[in-house]
């Protein structure tokens, strides 16, 4: 289900964007859950296991940054994230037997939805091989505007880069330290019901919404069976059982020489990228704007 070039472009560049992964019905289904899951965080006033909230957030006023591991708490998104639209493209990139990894689904609210700095998805879950890849379905039309996820061309080929501060993780790198080249950045964007694909360690972050409209991105973080993580937080028989969305698991990890830095030091803000981040030394975009 992908192109001769469009493998040749994540192999070489380390991102893709594909349209059309998400049919019409599907896009309103899947809205129309978000939406329903969001209007019960007014109940909710602080972070918990399902709701990762804006620092503005009140109950009166609710504002959801993250829906965390959706595929555990919804069945529809269980069902998504193994829907043949998805791993039938992911297939030809990390092979035939895949896990899934995890789940996430990132909102960025009109005028205010908070940025993610620049970051290597493999500097959180680091693995046997880096046969690892995040996809992304937009649930909006997504354009720079709205805060499309952004990623640096050819730099999941380079070094794993620190994302530590002050001796902890902080899931972010230094922008001030690392030689990086972030203008070179491309924006993936592209109207609801796309996908975007990235190598897990592929250098990317995605700037504040300063639009009038909502950028939803649902993340699913997938694996070959054969790649196992160095920290193992989950118990054995999920691992080979319920997180197998394709093919068949092994107990015989491949190793490869890749680049790794340990996510330890624990970052010292837990329950997502957005708290680690906060202890990051400097920052790369703005945090806040007026809200719209």
């Amino acid at each position: 289900m992908l192109t001769k070039a469009q493998v040749e472009q994540y192999r070489e560049e380390g991102y893709l964007v594909v349209e059309g992964v998400l049919d019409r019905e599907t896009l309103a289904e899947v809205r129309a859950e978000v939406d329903r899951i969001v209007a019960e965080a007014g109940k909710v006033a602080a972070n918990d296991d399902i709701y990762d909230l804006e620092d503005t957030h009140s109950p009166r006023n609710p504002r959801v940054r993250r829906i965390k591991s959706p595929h555990k708490f919804f069945p529809l998104f269980d069902a998504l994230a193994r829907s043949p639209a998805i791993i039938g493209r992911i297939a030809p990139l990390i092979g035939p037997d895949i896990r899934l990894h995890g789940t996430k689904l990132n909102m960025k609210a009109a005028g205010y939805g908070s940025p993610v700095e620049w970051h290597q998805d493999w500097a959180f879950y680091p693995h046997t091989n880096d046969d690892v890849l995040a996809t992304g379905l937009y649930l909006d039309d997504c354009d720079e505007a709205n805060g499309a996820l952004m990623v640096v061309p050819g730099s999941h080929k380079g070094p794993v880069w620190d994302h530590h501060a002050d001796g902890a993780f902080c899931g972010a790198m230094d922008p001030e330290s690392c030689a990086v080249d972030f203008a070179s950045a491309r924006p993936l964007t592209g109207p609801a019901g796309s996908m975007t694909i990235h190598h897990v360690r592929a250098v990317h972050g995605s700037a504040l919404n300063r639009s009038n409209r909502m950028r939803r991105l649902l993340l699913h973080e997938y694996t070959a069976a054969d790649a196992w993580p160095l920290i193992m937080r989950e118990s054995f028989e999920d691992f080979v059982g319920a997180r197998m969305v394709a093919g068949k698991p092994t107990i015989e990890p491949r190793v490869v020489p890749c680049p790794i830095r340990m996510p330890l030091p624990p970052a010292p803000n837990q329950g997502s990228i957005y708290e680690n981040q906060k202890s990051a030394r400097s920052r790369f975009f703005e945090v806040y704007a007026e809200a719209r």
